[in-house]
């Protein structure tokens, strides 16, 4: 991995923590089968970086961020989960397995942008309360962007160029079981994060939709586009009819 390509990788992961560019971040590039696509394309290599973001956006299907809180940082996941099993030639087991402890210290990033955000909001203040428009962007922008840059783009960046090669000598050292262990590991991950999505979903009235899918994928072999289109002509139905019975059992 070239210097270059290293901190392109540093930049994708600044674009997904960023609210920068309007559309981009937390909708799009900060998610792992996107910020894994554009990797792959920084890297030379898009078939693999989708297939590895794509199977660690499993694991985070079941995450939310309630009330301003991250579990786990799924963009820096997302980048670096990528770029190291491009990079050092990992299966996609065992990128999952290293993608799970890199979100988990992603979160750190957060907090440090989300403590150092207090801290341009007092000096927006000041600059109000002095009646200087003109330098409101400074406080508002430029330095926040400037502090993000720093504890993203330039540690995911660093992460990407030296960790290849630590990853590649650590491999070698560990050997045939350890690594086995690490397949095992992350192929078990995805289904975690469909377990999640499950317990969301399987619940009331929506139990039924699931075994309805289920039924028109395994037995009567649909493809996700027809299943996905039957899906949302059923929801429409039910949404409009949904009313018309709770109307009938408040007048009963």
């Amino acid at each position: 991995m070239s210097v270059l390509q290293a901190f392109l990788c540093g930049c994708v992961y600044f674009l997904g923590s960023s609210p920068l560019v309007f559309g981009v971040s937390y909708y799009t590039v900060y998610r792992p089968i996107v910020s894994g696509l554009l990797v792959g394309l920084i890297l030379g290599d898009p078939v693999t970086g989708i297939v590895v973001g794509a199977t660690i956006q499993l694991i985070y299907l079941g995450v939310m961020s309630t009330g301003g809180s991250m579990p786990s940082d799924q963009s820096l996941a997302g980048v670096l989960g990528t770029a190291l099993a491009i990079a050092g030639g990992l299966s996609t087991e065992e990128a999952l397995a290293i993608a799970v402890p890199i979100g988990l210290l992603g979160t750190l990033v957060y907090q440090g942008k989300m403590a150092a955000n207090v801290v341009f909001v007092h000096m927006l203040d000041n600059c109000v309360e002095k009646g200087d428009t003109r330098h409101v962007w400074i406080y508002h922008v430029l330095l926040p962007m400037l502090f993000l840059f720093c504890i993203t783009a330039i540690p995911c960046a660093l992460a990407a160029y030296f960790g290849a090669d630590y990853v590649g000598t650590a491999l070698e050292a560990l050997g045939g079981r350890v690594l086995n262990i690490v397949r095992a590991v992350g192929g078990m991950l995805p289904a975690v994060g469909i377990a999640l999505s499950l317990r969301a979903i399987f619940k009331g009235e929506a139990r039924v939709f699931f075994f309805v899918g289920f039924l028109l994928s395994v037995y009567f072999e649909l493809s996700m586009l027809a299943i996905g289109m039957l899906a949302i002509c059923a929801a429409i139905i039910y949404m409009q009819l949904k009313p018309q019975t709770e109307g009938v059992e408040e007048n009963d």
